[in-house]
């Protein structure tokens, strides 16, 4: 006889006496046993042990996978591509409701769409990438559905969601705002770094972690803890910068913060978000800054002898927990082929495709027995062009894909991101019983079902998957989060400049700030954004704070609102003129001729290239934002004296040689609202800030510098005499020095 439960929107929730609380189908059994109740997700009427909740996590887990058929655990691979909730029509991820576009369909936006329906069904996919999600009841209803769903499936395995970082405050609006119904806003990875406050970055990961499962979400995609060696890499914004020390402290931080539920003694539970951390064994290194997203960049490189320096972030952060979860959940290997550090086979292969960096170095020699999963789609064949996002099967194009897989899952991988489909998996499997027997096949796959089944078990899904909708709008966003990430922003901003005590300014001056300009340039994706301009700041914002006039010469100051110097690496015109491609990546805004640049590329060579070369010394390339610059310098002139406030957001590390001089103050910042910058400039707040990266003193120490190694660029010293290295801050009373500085000085 069922118990006595409470009903909620679509589904039950029972109260456990001395036990979790379970929240279930309403046509799902329960089972009594001792006083207690338990999920009967296999209908047998009998208490399995992976339905015991007395049991610890791998005890279940191992029982489970011990029962699943192949087809199963490879269902369990599998990582689903991007999900956008609703699903559009016209995106690049969209999907039907009963064969038609969501806006015919009539559809209700937390209905499962026909491609879920199929990968959670068919695929027995239970690891689902969340891209965008309405709103906090469109994510919670939608996460019911698919738990409803999948509850009815053999065994009953929940689904568990992931997504890729939610909370930056580069992407959010320009203006804080209360109970705004979407997560709260907090630092990018530099800006966080920029705290210096592994404990603030704790308290992030909190919050982060409550949001996320009021979302349905238990793995996130991070944190990103390669160091940031490299100041070229279009991902340095996202690590927490290029001190080893520093950056081990802000993953350990983070990985608690995000696992940890209060009160449980092996810290697991129902509050905890599983932390995939990445990218092993660390992709900052990438030649000339290139990435490995394209097949352009695929070569990571240690000039530097300094491979060993890249596995601090894990092995002194994610790996050595001061909470009781111990370690990450989850890790990550990056695209790239760590050139030439293969130490057995000497091999030049993808990370996940080489034994001995994840089998022999992160399993074996370092003990890791968490999950592995690669980064996303790269057992697919290569694309035909070079100048295209994707192609990531690197050192391993002329296997098939289901080689591709096998020599994966041979290396201790347990996961494969962006796939949908299980075939490639269990033709993978038949080819491992070939070569190896199907008593160690079937041993390797029960032991990756393990660790995929041992997270959820852990994080309480089994027991409960279900949300109240309700109670997730009062949790994401709420004004307790919002009004802590916007505090966390102030703290992120660096002051590098205040000549003559500039900054504060005075409330309600007349300021001037100019439009930007970028020219068109090529995305994230290589797909062609055009040419645009406009306001960098909504003049209703600004109005906040000061008169806004139209011309200088009518101003008390001006506001000039800069980003880093925006370059492409790879010009497929180049290529076709007789050139190799390969263009240099410019942290300037003039345009740049790689002079000093190394006469030949360290690493080379690609089934589409017909060269090993990749090499741009005495290349040129100008950024599409130069206008940046003008604004600066012609600001300047028509100033005719009075203050340049510089507001320059670095997602790299530009070259401040070429528009200091023409400022009286600078702020930098890695991504924040336009508010928490107006709050600094006024005074609001303080600046407190440090930088976690050097800004170096021209492109040539940048070219001269090693890709593997931290503060060898020359930083650059200012007109004030001030040095832009690693650590210089300043605050309304000068140069900051305080325990911060002396704890994470550069000798380490």
């Amino acid at each position: 006889m069922k118990p006595e439960a409470m009903k909620k929107e679509g589904y039950l929730l029972l109260k456990n006496p001395g036990g979790p609380e379970l929240g279930y189908a309403p046509d799902t059994p329960i089972i009594e046993k001792d006083g207690l109740y338990f999920n009967d997700l296999a209908g047998t009427g009998e208490l399995a042990p992976y339905e015991d909740w007395r049991l610890d996590p791998e005890t279940r887990a191992r029982d489970l996978a011990a029962r699943l058929s192949i087809p199963q655990i490879a269902g369990l691979m599998l990582y689903s591509s991007h999900q956008m909730v609703p699903s559009f029509s016209g995106g690049p991820f969209g999907g039907t409701y009963g064969g038609k576009a969501f806006e015919e369909s009539g559809a209700e936006p937390w209905a499962l769409t026909d491609q879920q329906k199929q990968f959670l069904g068919e695929d027995g996919i239970r690891h689902v990438l969340a891209m965008k999600l309405r709103d906090p009841k469109t994510a919670a209803r939608w996460n019911n559905a698919m738990q409803a769903f999948v509850e009815k499936q053999p065994y009953g395995i929940p689904v568990n969601t992931s997504s890729d970082p939610r909370h930056g405050a580069g992407e959010a609006g320009a203006e804080y705002k209360g109970g705004a119904g979407d997560v709260s806003k907090w630092p990018e990875g530099l800006g966080m770094a920029a705290t210096f406050s592994p404990e603030l970055c704790e308290e992030f990961a909190r919050v982060m972690a409550d949001e996320y499962r009021a979302l349905g979400i238990a793995t996130a995609l991070s944190p990103q803890i390669d160091l940031a060696t490299e100041p070229r890499w279009m991902r340095i914004n996202d690590t927490f910068g290029e001190h080893p020390g520093l950056t081990a402290d802000m993953a350990r931080a983070y990985c608690d913060g995000l696992q940890t539920t209060e009160g449980s003694e092996s810290g697991w539970g129902a509050n905890s978000v599983i932390a995939m951390a990445k990218h092993w064994p660390g992709g900052g290194s990438g030649e000339g800054g290139r990435d490995a997203h394209y097949t352009y960049g695929k070569y990571a490189v240690y000039p530097g002898a300094n491979f060993e320096e890249h596995l601090i972030p894990f092995l002194e952060g994610a790996f050595k927990l001061n909470g009781p979860t111990g370690k990450a959940g989850a890790i990550m290997p990056y695209y790239t082929v760590s050139w030439g550090q293969d130490q057995k086979d000497g091999r030049n292969v993808g990370n996940s495709y080489s034994t001995y960096i994840v089998r022999d170095l992160l399993r074996e020699k370092y003990g890791y027995d968490g999950v592995v999963c690669t980064d996303w789609g790269i057992t697919a064949d290569q694309n035909p062009s070079l100048d295209a996002f994707g192609s990531r099967c690197f050192g391993v194009e002329g296997l098939s894909v289901a080689e591709r897989h096998l020599m994966i899952l041979m290396n201790g991988v347990d996961q494969f991101g962006g796939n949908n489909e299980a075939a490639p998996i269990i033709e993978a499997y038949r080819l491992g019983c070939e070569r190896y027997g199907e008593a160690v096949m079937r041993e390797r796959f029960e032991e990756s079902a393990m660790r995929l089944l041992r997270g959820s078990f852990r994080c309480g899904l089994f027991e409960n998957p279900y949300l109240d909708a309700g109670e997730s709008e009062k949790v994401v966003g709420c004004e307790k989060y919002n009004a802590a990430g916007f505090a966390a922003q102030l703290c992120s901003v660096v002051m590098v400049k205040n000549r003559g005590q500039t900054l504060p300014l005075a409330e309600k001056i007349k300021v001037y700030v100019p439009e930007r300009r970028v020219e068109a340039t090529k995305g994230f994706f290589r797909n062609l954004e055009p040419a645009h301009a406009g306001k960098p700041v909504p003049n209703a914002l600004l109005e906040r704070y000061f008169t806004v006039v139209e011309r200088p010469e009518e101003a008390d100051a001006a506001l000039v609102f800069i980003t880093s110097p925006i370059t492409d690496p790879y010009s497929p015109e180049d290529r076709a003129a007789g050139g190799n491609g390969y263009l240099p990546i410019s942290l300037q805004y003039r345009p740049y001729t790689a002079e000093k640049a190394r006469a030949h590329s360290i690493a080379g060579g690609d089934p589409l290239e017909d060269f090993t070369d990749r090499g741009y010394r005495g290349k040129t390339v100008r950024a599409a934002n130069e206008s940046d610059l003008d604004n600066v310098t012609r600001t300047r002139e028509r100033m005719k004296g009075k203050p340049v406030i510089v507001l320059a957001q670095m997602d790299l590390p530009a070259v401040p040689a070429e528009f200091e001089a023409a400022a009286d103050a600078i702020l930098v910042h890695y991504g924040v609202q336009a508010q928490a910058l107006l709050d600094i400039v006024t005074g609001k707040a303080e600046p407190s800030a440090l930088l976690p990266v050097g800004l170096p003193k021209d492109m040539d120490t940048v070219e001269e510098q090693s890709e593997d190694v931290p503060f060898d660029a020359i930083p650059y010293t200012d007109t004030c005499g001030n040095t832009y290295r690693f650590g210089f801050g300043l605050n309304w009373s000068g140069v900051i020095e305080d325990e911060r500085t002396r704890h994470y000085n550069k000798e380490r």
